[in-house]
C-alpha cells in the first residue's frame, strides 16, 4: 500500500508510531499486500485488454479524457507491481530487511532499497491522484469546449512535474542531513507527510466540486442541443452523473481509510509514551486501518476499471487488428464531400446556417461521447438522439 511510513521506516531511529505499524505481523501484510496487489494488477489488466464481439469505437478525434483514464489505470498497475516487489523482499529476504534498522551500518543497499521501493510507490500513487484531478478538470473544460487535445501536453507537465517535485521535497527533509542519521521531531516529518497527501485531499476536496459542475453543464447542453429534454438525453445526463459517482466512490473507499490510519498514528506520536493502557484502543485501531489500507489501496487499479468501462467480460481478443486512424476518416469524409460539391446558386444563406447547426451539434455530441465513453448503451442513445442521426 502507498503510506507515508514506508520512507519513515527507513530511517534507523524512527518514530514509535511506525514503529508499531511496521512490526505488526510483517509476513502477514507482506501477504496481503501482494494478494491484494496481483489481484487487482491481473484484473485490470484483463479489463484493458480488447475482447471478442467488440468493434472498435470511432469516435470523431481521439479523447484527452479517454488518454487520462488510461494513464491513471497505468499508474495502478506500475504503483501494484512497486508494492508486490516490496513485499517480496521482505518476505523473501528477513536477513538484508533487518539490516534497514542498524544505524550506521557499512551496507547501503538495504537502506537504497527502503527508500528506493517506497518512492517508487509514492510517486506513481500520487501521479495517478493528479490524473484524476486532470480528468475532473478535462471533463469540464471538454463540456465548455475549452480543451482539446493539445491540453494533454499541460496535463503530462503539471501531473508528472508535481508528483516529482513533492515527492522529492518530501523525502529531503525527511532524511535530512542523511539516511542513516535522520533528525528527530515532526518538523521533518511533517513536510513529507503533508507532500504524500496534498494530492489526494485535492481529488477529495476538488474533484466534486467539478462533476458536479461538468454535470449541470451536461444537463444544458443537451437542452439546448435540440430545444427539450427527451428521456434518451435525461438518461444520458444520469449515466455520466453515476459514472462520475463511481469514481468518487471508489476513491474514497480505498483512501479512507488511509486518512483515519494517518490520523491515528500522528496522534499517537503526540503522546509521551503510546504503549499507555489508555491507548490501547486507539493502537488497535491504528493496526487495523494498516491491515484495511493493505488490501483496499491495490485494488484501487481494477475498482477504477469497473467505474470506468464497466465489466468488459472474459473473452480476450489477442489477434491483432489494423484500426482506423482518426486522420484518415477524416480524410476520406472530407474527399467525399469535395466529391459532390452543392450548386453555387441553391439557397446559400440557408445552408450555412444548417451547416453552423449541425457543427454545433456534432461538438455538442462529441464532447458528451467523451464523458461517456466507454458505456455503449449511452453512446447507442446519443446516436439515436442525435440530429445527425435523425437526418435533421
Amino acid at each position: 500500500m502507498a503510506s507515508p511510513r514506508l520512507e519513515t521506516y527507513c530511517c534507523p531511529n524512527r518514530d514509535a508510531a511506525t514503529q508499531l505499524v511496521m512490526n505488526f505481523q510483517p509476513q502477514v501484510f507482506c501477504g496481503v499486500c501482494i494478494g491484494s496487489a496481483s489481484i487487482s494488477l491481473m484484473l485490470t489488466i484483463l479489463q484493458l485488454l480488447p475482447k471478442k464481439g467488440q468493434s472498435p469505437r470511432k469516435m470523431p478525434k481521439a479523447s484527452s479524457s479517454s488518454t487520462i483514464l488510461l494513464l491513471i489505470s497505468i499508474c495502478d498497475i506500475l504503483g501494484g507491481l512497486g508494492m508486490i516487489f516490496r513485499s517480496s523482499v521482505w518476505l523473501g529476504f528477513p536477513g538484508f530487511i533487518a539490516n534497514i534498522s542498524v544505524a550506521n551500518g557499512t551496507d547501503v543497499w538495504p537502506s537504497t532499497f527502503c527508500v528506493g521501493s517506497a518512492m517508487w510507490i509514492q510517486l506513481l500513487y500520487s501521479a495517478g491522484f493528479w490524473w484524476l484531478f486532470c480528468y475532473a478538470v478535462d471533463s469540464y473544460l471538454v463540456v465548455r469546449r475549452s480543451a482539446g487535445l493539445s491540453t494533454i501536453v499541460l496535463y503530462h507537465m503539471m501531473t508528472w512535474g508535481l508528483a516529482v517535485l513533492l515527492c522529492m521535497e518530501g523525502i529531503a527533509l525527511l532524511y535530512y542531513p542523511s539516511i542513516s542519521s535522520c533528525e528527530n521531531g515532526l518538523e521533518h516529518a511533517i513536510p513529507h507527510y503533508v507532500t504524500t497527501y496534498a494530492p489526494l485531499l485535492l481529488v477529495l476536496v476538488v474533484n466534486p466540486i467539478l462533476f458536479r459542475r461538468t454535470v449541470s453543464a451536461v444537463a444544458s447542453l443537451l437542452k439546448g442541443r435540440q430545444g427539450i429534454y427527451t428521456e434518451n438525453e435525461r438518461r444520458l445526463g444520469t449515466e455520466i452523473q453515476m459514472r462520475f459517482f463511481k469514481i468518487m466512490l471508489v476513491f474514497v473507499i480505498c483512501w479512507s481509510s488511509n486518512i483515519i490510519n494517518e490520523t491515528l498514528l500522528f496522534y499517537l506520536e503526540m503522546q509521551p509514551d503510546i504503549n499507555e493502557m489508555p491507548l490501547k484502543n486507539i493502537r488497535s485501531a491504528a493496526l487495523i486501518t494498516w491491515i484495511i489500507m493493505g488490501v483496499l489501496n491495490p485494488m484501487q487499479g481494477f475498482l477504477f476499471t469497473l467505474a470506468f468501462y464497466g465489466w468488459t467480460g472474459w473473452r480476450v481478443d489477442l489477434k491483432w487488428r489494423k484500426r482506423e486512424i482518426p486522420w484518415e476518416s477524416m480524410s476520406s469524409s472530407t474527399a467525399g464531400e469535395n466529391a459532390y460539391p452543392s450548386p453555387v446558386n441553391y439557397q446559400s444563406n440557408v445552408h450555412d446556417s444548417k451547416k453552423i447547426s449541425t457543427t454545433d451539434s456534432q461538438q455538442t455530441d462529441e464532447a458528451i461521447s467523451m464523458l461517456s465513453e466507454g458505456n455503449t448503451s449511452s453512446d447507442e442513445r446519443l446516436t439515436r438522439s442525435s440530429p445527425i442521426y435523425q437526418g435533421w
